[in-house]
Formats: structure tokens, C-alpha cells, sequence
């Protein structure tokens, strides 16, 4: 059936369902017998292939290399260890890889679940909130502005509804809807872009509303019929993981080049090269292992999805990784008022004018909010609730009222005019009633209501109405209008210009919306966090003022600003006033554009929240977009980088915090596998230079790289934030992976591990073997056995430095419990394989002794004690930098 050239009671025939919608038990069945209402998904790489992916990476390459290496050096020696050892190493590091993939897909996947989106359908003869996905055919949906139409559909019921379809026909002006059948073109059917009766998938509500059914879902819609370009779509790295990228490919080039050069030095050296060539070959191969941080990749993004994850437990859905990273930078944020800075739990507490009871029924009728028998209150948008349930305390249900006033057209309300239409026949006689912002609601009254009939409005009642407004705005509360207008038949057209004029004032009411108790705390850390709140809101500028005095985000009335006045200033003067304004009242969503871009100019990360449809250019435009998730359209979900599952302002400046962590941990783990890699190097390096054939084998690399190295770095991406994190600038968005110290920080310590790594090859090889009567190689084989431990245990050690990279670790009061895990395990392990003699013999090492032993672990635990001395100066140079 062609359902845009049918009559819409016959489409409803059609698909067995009615204007009470489908029951659910049917739509059960429906979805089980069709499945879900969705497009067909990127294929899944399968695990073989993952596995393959990690084996092809040049690093692993240049390990297989190694034991292919080492196996033609080992063979004719008997039992190739090493080779057997690096493969090991190889398998285990494409396993870790393939477990991190999955584990970030899962994180992922379980976030898209929490954002789902959701679609308002009627069935039972209710309207109820259900997951998109789970739509049939036959389904009867609401569409309000705002709304992602979640499924292709037949339009029963249209107000003024306008949708954009440019995803699909290309034509970015929206589309009028109406609910009319429409007339074949001469070849018997009519363009996509001319179904004026239907409403598809992907496409967007900018206006008004309606309701439609439901006629295809999934990839039969016609959005599934280009769902394969859309399936491989991807998510990008965020910045940081691309420096790392970039430093990855630094590093080998550097890597090659030290090989490069130790093989030519060594081969020039040897008497018979042609000997040697091999054994050459295996040092350099374990100096590219020992240089590459095999764990960095696998840490990052590990410690990335893990701290997405934790945001989403404390009502903040990150659906941009980039976001992660930016929310450490934030310097200013921009709320909205009204249920973000306040519980958006209204209740009026207040009126003005002659007939409350007209008041009412006018308020309550101009709404969209039903009240709900069974609940005992309203259900809707918060502020309509609120004067629905204040016509119910009054003995005027809406329930009743709305039979007596029947609907019979509206104009809907937009954030542009600030109002709503509706219009109404009562036994024949027609009667609109328009609500809204006092302001606008007064320019276009004539008369005023007084004992059931209309006055004409004077100039001392024009102002003794404004003052009532001003009155309640200035104790806070949020005031809206309403007027009244008796038409002698219904009108033509629906549109705001020719029906909003020539109105009767009925009155006012006053309603509370409450600040939320958490905000006050969370303005106060903004500020010790050098982030500066600012207010956004379409209220009264008292109103604003009045509140944003209560939480502290102003201290005077001079700091707050209208939209009017804003529109006063250039565009040159504003960039330079922005510093001046904490408080924006009375403002149009342009406006909002317009603020974030005079930030944006000044340099400052800026992060904006917004709720309608209109706030989607904001959001979009803000270096964090910050979509709301209850009152949220789908639209500005979809643009937002972060969606706030409670609406709350105190979750964004709790999400600040959680990326300040996720960024600091992460830091903290690139200093301490760069520094434990770079010890490496220098460490084979010189010991190469001085005549140190084979300080480590690269089974020994691998071992510290696998065990002692990563499983630490993984462990301080899940540290607690320093107490002092939110009392810290925010850090510039611009500076690099080795800003503010920590390329110092990888060089010394890099240099410092290798002296303690030298000295104590040298004592077990030159002082320790001789006085227990080793000869041969197992001088070597003692000093290189206490060098491992003393890399391995300093790696230990080491990572308990990096809990923070400049405070002392003394003063640190959480504990890292898994840390300290982490560190058991390495250091049993690494005792393990040194102390066994079986073990120890399969890695070429031998076991040590007490007194060799408590040597190597103190030398090892020298990084400590040294790390603090150099924090302290530090710090005492810092301090004195800053007076």
C-alpha cells in the first residue's frame, strides 16, 4: 500500500490498529514476528580477526623477527628459551590487545543502551514512553519539536507540524506536514520529497506536533534503504590517543636508528664479524623491545573506556571520547536555569487578576500536560504541569474542562515568540486562549478581564501589571501570562502573526521552581576550580538575577544582561564585554550561539548546555555540548559531545573533575612506561658501550615490559583524584603529551633506573662473584640476574612515585588497592622465575642469594626516597615561581 495516496482511516484499517493504538500484547507480537526496529549494524570483526590484527602490528612483527633470531642463534645450543619466551610474550600481548577491544566495545555498547532513544506512543489507549527499537507497524506515535521521528509513518494529526528531511531528500528548509491524502503525480506515484503525509525515519521535528502510524520499521524504512553507508560509520581517536600515535612512530624511527647504530659499532669492533653477526643482531632487536612500550596503547584506551564508564554511573553519558579529554580544560560553563540549576519541580505559589477560576481553566487548557487520575498529578513538561495541577486544586480538572473546551486548533509554542496558542469551541461559541511570557503576552492585550467581560486596558493597569510581574520575578519566582480572545468563527490558518493579537488579559501566576540543593557546593568548587559559571535562561532578568545571586554565581545586578540588550552591542564590542556578564536573561537560542563564539574567541574552552530544539547550533558550536536527558530533545541529544541523565549542574562539574582524573592517570602512566623504557635503552646502551656483551636477553625485556611494566600502569589508570584537583587551573587544551614536567620527568627517571640497573650488574658481575668463586659466564649470568631484579623491583617501586607526579606520595590518604595487587603479583612473579632454579635456568638467569638479593630489591627501592627529593625541590622552586 502506497499510504501517502490512501486515506488515513483506511491506512489504520489496514494495519489493524485505531486511534487507541495497538494493545500490547499485539505489539508483542508484532515484534517478535518483524524484530526490532532497527538498522542493520557494521559487521563485527570476528576474534580470529582481531588476533590477526595485534599479530600484524610492526612492533609484533619485530618481535616475531627476534624469536626467528633467536631460535637460528639458539638451536645449535640446545632448547631455544628465548625464542619460546618471546613468542609466549607475543601471544599473551594479541590476547591483552583483543580483551581491551572487547572490553571498550562492551563499554560502549552499554552506554548506547543508557542513551537509547525512547518514543512517545499510545497503546492500551495511553501514551507511554518506549525504547525506538522496540516500535511495530501499527503503532500510534506523538511527534512534538524536537523529536527524532524514531520510525517511517503515516501522519493522522497534524498542528502546524514542520519536519526536516534533509538526511534523506537533501532539502535543508523544512517540510510543512499536513494529515490530508495527497494526489498522484501523472505517473501514479509522488516523490519522497512531495510526501507531505509522512513522516521518515532519520528526519527531524523543528515545529509544532502531530500523530501518525506507524508503516514500516528497520531496513524497511527508507532511511534502511542507505543504512549501509551509515553502518560504517566510526568513532575517531581522541587527541590524545593521535599524539600517541605520532610519538609511537617517532619512537621507531629512533629505535631503528640506535639498532642501526649498535649493530654497525659492534660489528666493527669484532675481530671475526662473520662470528658475531647474530648475537649482534639479538642486541639490537632487544634494544627495539626494550624501547617500545608495549602497554601504552592497550593503557590509554583501557583507562579512557573504563573512566567513561564511570562517568555514565554518576548521570553523565559521554558519547564522544574526545570529550573526555576537553572536559579537563573547561573554563567556562553555560547553563540553562530551569531545571539545571533549579529541580524544574514547579509549583504556582501566586496569581494575579479578577477571575481565578478563568485563570485557571485558560492556563491549564493552554498546555500540552494531561493530568493523570492514577498518579494523582500531571504528566508533561514541568511547567504546564504545574498549571494543570493548579487547576485541579481548585476543582477545575482539566479532565472535565477539556470536554467543555474542546481543542480544536493551536498555534505551538516556540522559544522565538515565547507563547502558545490553542483554540477551543464551547457549545459553538469560539475561544482562544494564548499564555506566555508577561512581557510578550501584554503587547498584544487591548482589554483586560473584570467580572466576565473585557475592559478596554489603560495605561495605569498596563503598569499596575508590571509591577505585579516584577514583583514576583524579583522573589525568584518564574511568572507567566495568559489572555483570552472570543472569535466569531474558527480561524483559517494557524499562524502566530494573524490569530496572537487583540487579546483580553486575564492574569498572572507566580510559580516557585526551587534551586537544587547540590548546586550552591558545585558553583563554589567551579570557582576554586578556575571555571566560571555563567547563567542562561529565557526568564525575567529579576528572576535570574534574584537566583544567580542566591547560588553565587553574581554578586550585582550590573553583571546580568538581557537578550535585548545584547542585541544592542556589535559584535567587536561584545568579544570584549563578555568578561563582564556572568548572567543572561530574556535570550533567544541565537543568542546562545553568539555567547559561546565570544568565549570560543577569547581562547576559552567553553561547554554549553542546552535542552530544545533550537539550543542544537549552541551545542554544536561549544568545545562541550551538553545535551540534557530528560528534558532533551532528540536533536540536541544527538549533537551533544555529554547527555546529563539527571539534568543536573552539579554532574557537569563532577564530570570536570572525572576528566581532570582521566587525564591526569593517564599522564601518570605515559611518564612511567616512557621512563621504565627509556631506563632500558640507556642501560643496554651503555652496558654495550663498555663491553657488555648481553646485559638482557629480550625474554628478560619482555618480562619487565609484560608483567612489571604494564600490569602497574593499568593500576594507576584507576587512581583516586588528588584532593587537590579541583583546586587547580584548568590545564591549556593546546599543550603537549611532555607539558608541564613530565618530559623531564621520563628523561631523569629514565637515567636514574639505569645507574641503579648498572651498579647493580657491576656489583654482582665485578664485586658479589668473585667472592663467591663464579667463573666463566656465570659472572655474567650473576650480574645480569640481580640487574633484572633491580629493573624489575625499581618498576615496582617506581609506579607507586607516579600515584602523583608532584605531590608526595607520604601524604596521598586512599590507598590504591589494586596497585598494591598489581605490585604483589609482579613482585612474587619476578621472585618466582629468579628463585626457582628450573624456572630461573629456562630464563638464563640464576638465584640469588640473601645478601645479593636484599641488595639488588634495596638499590631497586632507591627510586623512592631519590623521587621525593626531587618532587620536594620541585615544589620549592615552584613556590617561590609563584610569590
Amino acid at each position: 500500500m502506497k499510504e501517502y495516496l490512501t486515506d488515513s482511516n483506511e491506512v489504520l484499517k489496514s494495519l489493524n490498529t485505531g486511534e487507541e493504538g495497538l494493545s500490547s500484547a499485539e505489539a508483542e507480537k508484532r515484534l517478535e514476528a518483524n524484530g526490532k526496529n532497527k538498522l542493520v549494524e557494521a559487521k563485527k570483526e570476528t576474534l580470529l580477526m582481531r588476533f590477526v590484527k595485534q599479530l600484524i602490528e610492526p612492533m609484533t612483527i619485530i618481535l616475531i623477527i627476534a624469536a626467528i633470531i633467536s631460535a637460528i642463534v639458539e638451536a645449535p645450543h640446545g632448547f631455544p628459551t628465548d625464542t619460546l619466551i618471546i613468542l609466549v610474550v607475543v601471544l599473551v600481548n594479541a590476547c591483552l590487545g583483543v580483551w581491551q577491544e572487547s572490553k571498550s566495545e562492551k563499554s560502549i555498547e552499554a552506554l548506547q543502551k543508557i542513551a537509547a532513544a525512547t518514543s512517545k506512543v499510545i497503546r492500551d489507549g495511553h501514551q507511554i514512553s518506549v525504547k525506538s527499537e522496540d516500535l511495530v507497524v501499527g503503532d500510534i506515535i506523538i511527534l512534538e519539536a524536537g523529536d527524532a521521528v524514531p520510525a517511517d509513518a503515516r501522519i493522522i494529526e497534524s498542528a502546524s507540524l514542520q519536519i526536516e528531511e534533509a538526511a534523506l531528500t537533501g532539502e535543508s528548509v523544512p517540510v510543512t506536514k499536513t494529515d490530508k491524502t495527497i494526489e498522484a503525480s501523472s505517473n501514479g506515484d509522488v516523490s519522497l520529497g512531495d510526501r507531505k503525509n509522512m513522516a521518515f525515519m532519520g528526519s527531524t521535528v523543528v515545529y509544532g506536533r502531530g500523530r501518525a502510524v506507524v508503516t514500516a520499521t528497520g531496513m524497511d524504512t527508507e532511511m534502511g534503504k542507505i543504512a549501509d553507508a551509515l553502518a560504517n560509520a566510526s568513532e575517531g581517536k581522541t587527541p590524545l590517543q593521535q599524539k600517541l600515535g605520532q610519538l609511537s612512530k617517532v619512537l621507531t624511527v629512533i629505535v631503528i636508528g640506535i639498532c642501526a647504530v649498535m649493530f654497525t659499532i659492534n660489528m666493527l669492533r669484532a675481530e671475526k664479524p662473520s662470528e658475531v653477526v647474530l648475537d649482534t643482531f639479538l642486541l639490537a632487536i632487544s634494544l627495539a623491545v626494550a624501547a617500545i612500550p608495549e602497554g601504552l596503547s592497550t593503557v590509554v584506551t583501557l583507562v579512557l573506556s573504563i573512566g567513561v564508564t564511570n562517568m555514565s554511573k554518576r548521570n553523565a553519558i559521554i558519547r564522544k571520547l574526545t570529550a573526555v579529554e576537553t572536559l579537563g580544560c573547561t573554563q567556562i560553563i553555560c547553563s540553562d536555569k530551569t531545571g539545571t540549576l533549579t529541580q524544574n519541580k514547579m509549583t504556582v505559589v501566586e496569581s494575579y487578576g479578577n477571575d481565578e477560576g478563568m485563570l485557571a481553566i485558560a492556563m491549564s487548557l493552554c498546555s500540552d500536560a494531561e493530568f493523570d487520575n492514577e498518579a494523582g498529578t500531571a504528566i508533561g513538561e514541568p511547567t504546564e504541569c504545574a498549571l494543570v495541577n493548579y487547576a485541579e486544586k481548585l476543582n477545575l480538572s482539566k479532565n472535565e474542562q477539556k470536554h467543555i473546551y474542546t481543542r480544536i486548533g493551536e498555534v505551538p509554542f516556540d522559544s522565538m515568540r515565547k507563547m502558545m496558542t490553542t483554540v477551543h469551541n464551547n457549545n459553538g461559541a469560539i475561544i482562544q486562549f494564548t499564555k506566555g511570557a508577561p512581557d510578550e503576552i501584554l503587547k498584544r492585550c487591548v482589554a483586560y478581564y473584570q467580572d466576565g467581560k473585557s475592559v478596554e486596558m489603560t495605561d495605569e493597569k498596563r503598569a499596575e501589571i508590571l509591577a505585579t510581574n516584577k514583583n514576583m520575578a524579583d522573589r525568584a519566582l518564574r511568572v507567566l501570562a495568559v489572555g483570552l480572545k472570543s472569535l466569531e468563527s474558527v480561524p483559517e490558518e494557524y499562524e502566530a502573526q494573524k490569530v496572537e493579537n487583540n487579546l483580553t488579559f486575564v492574569g498572572l501566576v507566580g510559580m516557585i521552581d526551587p534551586v537544587r540543593e547540590e548546586v550552591k557546593p558545585a558553583i563554589d568548587q567551579c570557582r576554586s576550580a578556575g571555571i566560571r559559571p555563567i547563567m542562561i535562561t529565557g526568564d525575567h532578568k529579576d528572576t535570574a538575577v534574584a537566583i544567580a545571586m542566591q547560588l553565587g554565581i553574581i554578586e550585582s545586578a550590573e553583571q546580568a544582561i538581557t537578550g535585548a540588550e545584547l542585541d544592542a552591542i556589535s559584535e567587536e564590542d561584545f568579544e570584549t564585554l563578555v568578561e563582564k556578564y556572568s548572567v543572561y536573561a530574556r535570550v533567544q537560542p541565537e543568542h546562545k550561539t553568539r555567547i559561546v563564539n565570544a568565549w570560543r574567541k577569547k581562547g576559552k574552552v567553553t561547554a554549553m548546555t542546552g535542552d530544545g530544539v533550537n539550543d542544537a547550533p549552541s551545542i554544536k558550536n561549544a568545545d562541550i555540548g551538553v545535551g540534557m536527558g530528560i528534558t532533551g530533545t532528540d536533536v540536541t541529544k544527538n549533537v551533544a559531545d555529554m547527555v546529563l541523565t539527571d539534568d543536573n549542574f552539579a554532574t557537569i562539574v563532577s564530570a570536570v573533575g572525572e576528566g581532570r582524573r582521566i587525564y591526569d592517570n593517564i599522564r601518570k602512566a605515559i611518564q612511567f612506561l616512557l621512563a621504565s623504557n627509556l631506563s632500558e635503552v640507556i642501560a643496554i646502551f651503555i652496558a654495550s658501550l663498555i663491553g657488555v656483551a648481553t646485559l638482557f636477553k629480550p625474554s628478560h625485556l619482555l618480562w619487565i615490559n609484560l608483567i612489571t611494566d604494564t600490569f602497574p600502569a593499568v593500576s594507576l589508570g584507576l587512581e583516586k583524584h588528588e584532593e587537590n584537583i579541583m583546586k587547580r587551573k584548568p590545564r591549556d587544551s593546546k599543550e603537549g603529551v611532555f607539558a608541564d614536567g613530565l618530559g623531564f620527568g621520563v628523561v631523569y627517571q629514565g637515567i636514574m633506573v639505569a645507574a641503579l640497573t648498572l651498579i647493580s650488574y657491576f656489583l654482582g658481575a665485578k664485586v658479589f662473584a668473585p667472592e663467591l668463586g663464579l667463573t666463566g659466564d656465570n659472572i655474567g649470568v650473576l650480574g645480569t640476574s640481580m640487574a633484572f631484579l633491580t629493573l624489575a623491583m625499581s618498576e615496582v617501586f617506581h609506579s607507586f612515585n607516579m600515584r602523583s607526579l608532584k605531590g608526595s606520595i607520604f601524604t596521598i590518604k586512599k590507598q590504591n588497592i589494586v596497585l598494591w595487587a598489581a605490585a604483589i603479583f609482579s613482585f612474587a612473579s619476578t621472585t618466582l622465575i629468579l628463585q626457582v632454579p628450573v624456572l630461573a635456568d629456562f630464563f638464563s638467569l640464576m638465584p640469588l642469594g640473601i645478601r645479593e638479593y636484599g641488595v639488588a630489591i634495596g638499590l631497586a627501592f632507591a627510586v623512592i626516597p631519590i623521587v621525593e627529593i626531587v618532587k620536594l625541590i620541585t615544589r620549592f622552586i615552584q613556590k617561590n615561581k609563584n610569590k
